[in-house]
C-alpha cells in the first residue's frame, strides 16, 4: 500500500495501518537538533530567523527548501502530503517595501500587502499594523489588480510535466491550503479591522468571500480537469485558548453559506475529504464546519483543550489529524509516554486519526526526546498494523 492508498483509506475509517507524519517544526528547534545529531541534508535557510517554519510532512509542501526531508529520513515518516503548485491568492504579490527604517526595526510591505513591524536581526516575529484593505476602494482595486480569475501565470512553467507527474503519483495530493473565509480576510483587512467589520461593514465581508468563493472555484476547476487532488485543505486561524474569535452566528451568518457552496462544488469533482486547520479551542465551530462540507480537522491544540478521545466520543466520524501535546517534548520520557499512551491506542482502534505534534515541535524540545517519542509513536501505530 503506497502512501496514498494508506491516506485515503485512513480517511475512509478503514482498519489499516496510519501515517507517520509531523505538522511541523520552528526553525529554532531544526538548528538545534542538528547540533544535536540530525544528519544535514538539507538545511533551513541561513535567512530564516525566529518565527520561521519549517513544515513537516502532514501539511501539504514539497520543496526541499521549506520541508523536513532531514528529520523524516532520520525517524522513518512516511512520504508526505504535497500541494499543487497554483497560485491562488494574489498576483502579482506586492513589491517588499521599506516604509521606515527605525535603526534595529523597520516599518515594511510585504509580497501579500501587509504593513508590519520586523526587527532587522529576526529577534522576534514581525508585528502587523495593517492588511492591504482598509477601505471599500482599497478592496475594489485589489480584485482588477491581483485577484483577477484567471491561471495566467498562476501555475509554473513546466505545468504539462507535473501534470503527468501528478497522474504517477504514489503520495496525496492537495489543493487549495492556505486560504479561508475567515483566514484569508484575515490577511486581506488585519485581525482587528476583520472583527470591526462583522458589525461595522458586513456588507463588506459578504462581497469579499462571495468573491472569494467564486474565484477559488473559477481557478481551480481546469486543474480539476487535468488531476484528481485527494483533499481540500483549508486554513482558519480563528480560534485562541478561551474558543473561537467569532461566535457560532457570525459564523453561520458570514462563512457557513460559502463552505457549503466550495465543498459541494468539490464533491461535484470526486473530491470527499476536505480538512481544516485552525489553531486554539475549536469545540463550539465543529459541528459548524461538519455542516458547511468539512470531513476532518487538525492539529487540535491540547493546551487550548482539544483533547482528541474527547472529541472522537462527541463527533465519531470526524477525521482528526494532530492533538499529541507539544509541551511533553520539553518534559521528558515519562510525559511523552503518558500522553501517548493515554491517547493513540484508542484513537487509532476508533480509526480516521493520524497522531503527530499538535502543531510546530518548540525549541524547548531536545532531539533524544523527539526520537524517543517518535520512537514510541511509531510502535504504537506499528502494532496497530494493518487489520486481516
Amino acid at each position: 500500500m503506497n502512501t496514498r492508498e494508506r491516506f485515503l483509506a485512513v480517511m475512509d475509517f478503514q482498519p489499516v495501518r496510519t501515517l507517520k507524519w509531523e505538522f511541523g517544526y520552528w526553525v529554532e528547534v531544526v538548528r538545534r537538533w542538528y547540533e544535536e545529531g540530525l544528519p544535514k541534508r538539507y538545511p533551513p535557510p541561513e535567512e530564516m530567523g525566529k518565527g520561521d517554519e519549517w513544515r513537516g510532512s502532514a501539511v501539504g509542501w514539497r520543496d526541499k527548501v521549506d520541508r523536513d526531508y532531514d528529520i523524516q529520513e532520520y525517524v522513518h515518516l512516511d512520504d508526505g502530503l504535497r500541494r499543487i503548485k497554483l497560485n491562488k491568492y494574489l498576483y502579482p504579490p506586492f513589491e517588499v517595501e521599506i516604509l521606515e527604517d527605525h535603526g534595529d526595526w523597520v516599518l515594511e510591505r510585504n509580497e501579500q500587502g501587509i504593513i508590519q513591524k520586523r526587527m532587522k536581526d529576526t529577534s522576534s516575529l514581525p508585528s502587523w499594523v495593517c492588511g492591504p484593505v482598509q477601505t471599500r476602494e482599497d478592496w475594489e482595486r485589489l480584485k482588477v489588480e491581483r485577484l483577477q480569475p484567471t491561471l495566467e501565470r498562476r501555475l509554473p512553467e513546466e505545468w504539462p510535466q507535473i501534470v503527468e507527474e501528478y497522474k504517477r503519483r504514489s503520495y496525496p495530493l492537495s489543493i487549495m491550503g492556505s486560504q479561508g473565509f475567515y483566514g484569508t480576510p484575515r490577511y486581506l483587512l488585519g485581525q482587528e479591522r476583520l472583527l470591526y467589520a462583522y458589525y461595522d461593514d458586513p456588507e463588506l465581508l459578504d462581497e469579499i468571500n462571495s468573491y472569494l468563493c467564486e474565484f477559488w472555484m473559477t481557478i481551480c476547476e481546469p486543474i480539476l480537469r487535468q488531476v484528481q487532488p485527494d483533499v481540500v485543505q483549508m486554513w482558519e486561524d480563528m480560534s485562541y485558548r478561551g474558543g473561537s474569535l467569532i461566535s457560532p452566528e457570525h459564523f453561520r451568518r458570514f462563512m457557513l453559506p460559502y463552505y457549503k457552496r466550495l465543498t459541494a462544488f468539490f464533491r461535484d469533482y470526486g473530491v470527499e475529504n476536505v480538512l481544516v486547520d485552525t489553531d486554539g479551542n475549536c469545540w463550539e465551530l465543529i459541528p459548524l464546519f461538519i455542516e458547511g462540507g468539512v470531513t476532518g480537522m487538525y492539529p487540535m491544540e491540547v493546551q487550548s483543550g482539544m483533547n482528541v478521545v474527547e472529541v472522537r466520543r462527541a463527533f465519531p466520524r470526524l477525521q482528526i489529524l494532530g492533538g499529541i501535546d507539544k509541551r511533553v517534548l520539553a518534559w521528558g520520557k515519562e510525559a511523552i509516554d503518558g500522553e501517548l499512551e493515554a491517547k493513540v491506542p484508542w484513537m487509532l482502534a476508533h480509526g480516521g486519526y493520524v497522531p503527530y505534534i499538535d502543531h510546530f515541535v518548540p525549541p524547548e524540545a531536545s532531539f533524544e526526546n523527539f526520537c524517543y517519542y517518535r520512537r514510541r509513536l511509531n510502535e504504537m501505530i506499528d502494532a496497530g498494523g494493518e487489520a486481516s
